[in-house]
């Protein structure tokens, strides 16, 4: 049984484990120090606190309610591309923020291509700055993963429930009642759940498109107190808020998403016969035709506009993703070093506390973690020269429930099925990870290590605060040429540091997959 399985167990799972808690726990302690609480909540932070939940709400609002019907019409329509197109719905997650963001702002900017096509009709420019412009990215980037989980949910509807329904000859409204309905209300509220846990700690997107008193989240409101008025107390009492925020909301996420399965089915496709009419055909197809092109259409904009800017980078961007590369592959090798030995862990003795420890990152966000560090480290050594090295360990904490996600069921097959046979090998330590383990799980360790590069490449958080001009990653050296209005130049940085998050991805994902053992 896996409960008794030992070939890997050991103290490298509980010394990674114990490692996390500590490097989180100093970054309490750090604002706990300076965190004012008598100092109270004035009305800048309550107003932060209030723009940060309701940019939240409506971001997760609004992604689930046109996730519903492109989750539905992709289950019941079968088309020549279906099955890459589900698969770039996967792209926005590894997709740099502030690439995504300079691409919806040159297609939904003031000077972009919606702009200009409401200016033929002769409709006022719309402004993507603010609330709305928050929002929108928000939903850019959760649409594909609420679509995922419903259409997940949708496909877990065994066939021969809807072969019952054709059988009894129901109408597509009793279908929709019966069968889909049940659905949406077992996934809806854990998919937007989970989204809203995501927009709490978006800092890239409101930096770039929020400010101001009225459009200032919480992380934003840290940054501005930590950058430009060095007011430390406020930076840890505003870490706390977003601590208490984020926490909570994520173990609400945690407890009310749901187990996706609704009955044991043969796993047949099925070509629904209750969406047949030609008028629901063409809804489907609009409504595909429209996900896509929302989806799609920043992605040309930044290959387009960076083909462009390319001639126009100057020669500190490539300085610059040097250093992003060299952070990617620290957070990777640290991701590895931590989530191995973890999931062994976790996978030998079921153990729920170190499943909990690798949630943090859904409730902890870098920047809190980062501004508790820069709090004790500033009274006995200068910070920034460990700005990329404190960067690529943050970076491998928020990726490690990712990777615990991705290796932890297979670890767990593995050491279950060979279980009696590494006893009677005498399989232990190094070699049951040599022979056993790691054969088994190269495209699940390659996948991991490509979604952290990917992840931590485009990351503009933590090396927000730490960063000087000779120590910035490619992220922020093209924020830095966006606020100085180099657009062209800009638009080249986004174009390089897209192929190396992709290019970071494929080759380890690749590379995990070359002739691995099924």
């Amino acid at each position: 049984m896996a409960q008794r399985a030992q070939p890997v167990i050991g103290t490298t799972g509980i010394v990674a484990g114990g490692f996390v808690v500590v490097a989180v726990l100093l970054s309490f302690l750090g604002i706990g120090l300076r965190a004012e609480v008598g100092r109270g909540i004035g009305p800048a932070e309550w107003a932060a606190i209030r723009f940060t939940v309701v940019q939240a709400l409506l971001s997760a609002l609004i992604s689930v309610l046109c996730a519903i019907p492109l989750a539905r019409a992709l289950a019941r329509r079968r088309f020549i591309g279906r099955g890459f197109l589900i698969t770039l719905l996967g792209a926005p997650f590894i997709l740099p923020v502030i690439v995504a963001v300079l691409g919806l702002l040159t297609v939904f900017g003031r000077s972009g291509w919606a702009n200009a096509a409401l200016g033929y009709f002769g409709v006022p420019p719309l402004s993507i700055y603010g609330l709305h412009g928050v929002v929108l990215a928000h939903v850019f980037f959760n649409l594909p993963l609420a679509t995922r989980l419903l259409l997940q949910g949708w496909q877990s509807i065994p066939a021969e429930r809807f072969r019952l329904a054709a059988q009894l000859n129901l109408p597509p409204r009793m279908i929709r009642r019966t069968l889909e309905y049940p659905l949406l209300v077992q996934i809806v509220p854990g998919a937007a759940a989970l989204v809203f846990v995501i927009c709490l700690t978006s800092f890239a997107v409101a930096l770039t498109l929020g400010g101001g008193p009225r459009a200032t989240t919480i992380e934003l409101a840290i940054y501005q107190a930590f950058r430009f008025d060095f007011d430390l107390a406020r930076a840890a009492l505003l870490s706390l808020i977003q601590l208490f925020l984020a926490g909570g909301a994520a173990l609400i996420a945690l407890w009310i998403i749901p187990n996706f399965p609704l009955g044991a089915g043969l796993d047949r496709t099925l070509q629904r016969w209750d969406a047949r009419s030609g008028l629901q055909q063409v809804l489907d197809a609009i409504v595909i035709a429209l996900g896509s092109a929302f989806l799609l259409l920043p992605l040309l904009a930044i290959v387009l506009a960076g083909l462009q800017g390319l001639p126009e980078m100057p020669a500190v961007v490539w300085k610059t993703a040097g250093n992003s590369l060299g952070v990617a592959v620290l957070s990777i090798l640290t991701l590895l070093i931590i989530a191995l030995p973890m999931a062994g862990w976790i996978s030998t003795r079921r153990a729920g506390g170190a499943e909990a420890i690798g949630l943090i990152g859904l409730s902890a966000s870098p920047l809190m973690i980062g501004t508790g560090w820069f709090i004790l480290i500033n009274p006995i050594a200068d910070p920034v020269p460990l700005a990329l090295p404190v960067t690529a360990l943050i970076n491998a904490m928020m990726a490690l429930p990712f990777a615990l996600r991705i290796l932890v069921p297979p670890m767990r097959d593995t050491l279950v099925t060979f279980d009696r046979l590494s006893r009677s090998l005498g399989l232990r330590g190094w070699s049951a990870w040599r022979w056993l383990v790691l054969p088994r799980l190269r495209a699940q360790i390659g996948f991991a290590a490509g979604l952290t590069g990917a992840l931590s490449v485009g990351d503009l958080g933590v090396i927000a605060l730490f960063a000087d001009p000779d120590r910035a990653t490619l992220p922020l050296q093209m924020y830095r040429l966006m606020g100085a209005y180099r657009t062209e130049a800009a638009a080249g940085a986004a174009l390089l540091l897209l192929a190396m998050a992709l290019g970071l991805f494929w080759l380890c994902d690749k590379g995990g997959r070359w002739r691995a053992e099924a």
